[in-house]
This record gives C-alpha cells, sequence and structure tokens, in this order.
C-alpha cells in the first residue's frame, strides 16, 4: 500500500493509479482505518469493512505491495518451491493460495525443471525476500536445510525431516501405501508387485510401507520391487519389465500416479487387461487420477489441508513468535476406484 502522501504512480495508460487516500475519500474515513480492512486486520465493523471493499471495487483500486513492504519492513510473503511437472504440487499450491490470502499473506512461486535445480529455486525465493520457505519434498541434505532456516523458516510439505528444528507437514506415507497393499490383499491377490520412486526419504517410507504390509498379510515370499522413479516413463519401463518376465504379477502398487499412469499405458498397449488381469494403484489422488480414462484407485494425501497446515506453520512462526519444531503427520485415505478387482 502507498503511504498517505505520496504521489500516485502512473497506470500503463497514463492516468494515475487509485491511491489509499482515494479510498478513504470516497468511504469518509481516515486512511488507517481503510488501511486495516485492505490488510484483513480485525478491528472495523462488518459494516465499514464492507463499505471501504466496495469502494475500492469501484475505484479499481490496488495495494502497491512494494511500497507496503519498504514502509513495513515486511514483505508479507511466503515462498513455496514446486516441481513443475508434478502436478500434485500444482493442486498443492492453488490450495496454498486460499490458505495464504486468509491470513494476508500472498506466495511466490519458485519452480523446479529439467534444468533449474531445488538450489537455484531456493534461491529465487530468498531474492524476493519471502519471509518463510514452503519447500514440497525437498531432496537438499538435512544440514542444508537446517542452515536455510536460519535464514526464513522453513517448512517442509510431503518429507520427513529429522534431528533439525524444521516444520514438517506430510502425509504417513508408509500408512498409505500398507492401505493400498490390505485393499489389494482384501480381494485375494497375493502376487501384488511395487514400483518404487527412488532414494529420497519419501520413496523409502513407501517402500517400507508395502515390504511391512506384505509381511503383515504373510505374503513375504511375494514381496517384489522394481525400480522407478517419480515419472510415467519409469512406471512404462517396470510395466515392460514385468511383460517380458513372463511372471505377471495379479497387482501392481507404483510409488505415484504419474507413474501409475506409465503401467496402465505398457499394460494396454499389450492389450493386458486392467483390473481384470491386473489391479494397478496410483498414489497422491492427482487431478490426473480423477480422469475417466484413467479412473485410477490411489491414495489421498488430502492437499488442501497439508496447505492449511503449511501457511499456519509459517504464520506461527512469523506472527506468533513460535520456535519449537513441529511435525504434522496426517492420516492418508484409499480411494477406490476403477483399476482394483479381484484376481480371476
Amino acid at each position: 500500500m502507498e503511504e498517505p502522501g505520496s504521489s500516485a504512480p502512473r497506470g500503463a495508460n497514463g492516468a494515475s493509479r487509485p491511491r489509499l487516500e482515494d479510498v478513504a475519500a470516497r468511504v469518509g474515513l481516515s486512511t488507517a482505518s481503510v488501511s486495516l480492512v485492505l490488510r484483513g486486520v480485525p478491528g472495523p465493523s462488518e459494516h465499514t469493512r464492507q463499505r471501504v471493499l466496495k469502494a475500492a471495487a469501484d475505484l479499481g483500486y490496488r495495494p502497491d505491495r512494494t511500497a507496503s513492504a519498504l514502509a513495513s519492513k515486511r514483505s508479507r510473503l511466503l515462498g513455496v518451491m514446486i516441481d513443475v511437472h508434478n502436478t500434485f504440487h500444482a493442486e498443492l499450491v492453488d490450495h496454498l493460495h486460499t490458505a495464504a490470502e486468509e491470513v494476508g499473506y500472498d506466495l511466490v512461486l519458485s519452480t523446479q525443471t529439467r534444468t533449474r535445480d531445488e538450489s537455484t529455486a531456493i534461491d529465487t525465493l530468498l531474492a524476493y525476500r519471502c519471509e518463510a520457505l514452503i519447500l514440497m519434498g525437498p531432496v537438499a541434505p538435512v544440514p542444508v536445510l537446517a542452515e536455510l532456516d536460519r535464514k526464513a523458516p522453513v517448512i517442509s510439505v510431503g518429507r520427513r525431516v529429522v534431528g533439525v528444528g524444521l516444520d514438517v507437514v506430510r502425509s504417513a506415507d508408509d500408512d498409505g501405501v500398507g492401505q493400498i497393499v490390505d485393499h489389494l490383499a482384501g480381494l485375494g491377490h497375493r502376487a501384488i508387485a511395487y514400483v518404487d520412486g527412488g532414494k529420497g526419504v519419501i520413496a523409502t517410507d513407501r517402500r517400507r510401507g508395502y515390504r511391512s504390509a506384505m509381511r503383515r498379510h504373510g505374503l513375504d515370499a511375494q514381496i517384489r520391487v522394481l525400480h522407478g522413479d517419480l515419472t510415467e516413463e519409469a512406471g512404462d519401463k517396470a510395466g515392460r519389465q514385468l511383460l517380458d518376465s513372463g511372471d505377471l504379477p495379479t497387482a501392481v502398487v507404483t510409488f505415484n500416479d504419474r507413474s501409475a499412469i506409465g503401467m496402465l499405458t505398457a499394460l494396454w498397449r499389450a492389450r493386458v487387461g486392467v483390473p481384470g488381469d491386473v489391479s494397478v494403484v496410483g498414489y497422491d489422488d492427482s487431478p490426473l487420477s480423477r480422469l475417466t480414462c484413467f479412473d485410477l484407485t490411489t491414495v489421498s494425501q488430502n492437499a488442501e489441508e497439508q496447505a492449511r497446515q503449511a501457511v499456519l506453520a509459517a504464520v506461527e512462526r512469523l506472527d506468533h513468535g513460535r520456535t519449537e519444531p513441529r511435525e504434522i503427520v496426517l492420516t492418508p485415505s484409499l480411494v477406490v476406484r476403477g483399476t482394483t478387482a479381484p484376481p480371476r
């Protein structure tokens, strides 16, 4: 927001952009009162709030975030690092925006791509004066994350981090995969293979959940882990490996929905029926899994609640002085759709 008395900046067409003083004059209130409403600070009555918001909308007023940050010494920005190829991350960002707006913060997004690594993405967030960092499944070593937390509060979303004072919001990944195996075993499956997700902490937890659940059902001899990663290509490759082996399982659990879609592609290409011949299960309940063409049985991590808890953790650190680290572990839930059925 502009400070009172500042000159009005020009818009793209050369016209003066409405100022805070213009909104205040329209409703007959002080700039301080109008500022409280526009920043979402408690105090003004609901009637006053509605009048101010209507006047701002009528005038086309938009806060000057740069001037506001300089005046308050705060940016009120939360930095979010995402993998641009991860559809689940995209869904989390949607919910993060809503949660941040409700508490008067905004987001700066920085992406990981095939040519842009995690370190670069995080450096960009710091350059934009983000007050806290919400990192989606960070892969950096724990000491690196701890050093980063000394620059700005770090909230790790999805990845379990132990031994340092970071906030963590995650789903119980081992339990989620365990629910999948329980579901398949309950349908009568015994030959249940697993497509791994690589070397990261999240992949380790999900792999452990698979092994533990298989043992719990007395299926130790049936444990079968195939190399994989986070991509559709990995699922497709694992599917071709199973087909070439001549020993096709009756069910396949994959690290995530993207891998599951690759698996489905390989099986359909070979004219293997799903779920008639092989049941397939993903993980994440991503928007792709809900498409009718896939109708994928999967596990929901409750993206909306993860986002809400991540923003809450940041606000507690920044506005309420909490210093003790907190780990929020949400219970995932199985979503049964059309890619699982009893074995023939």
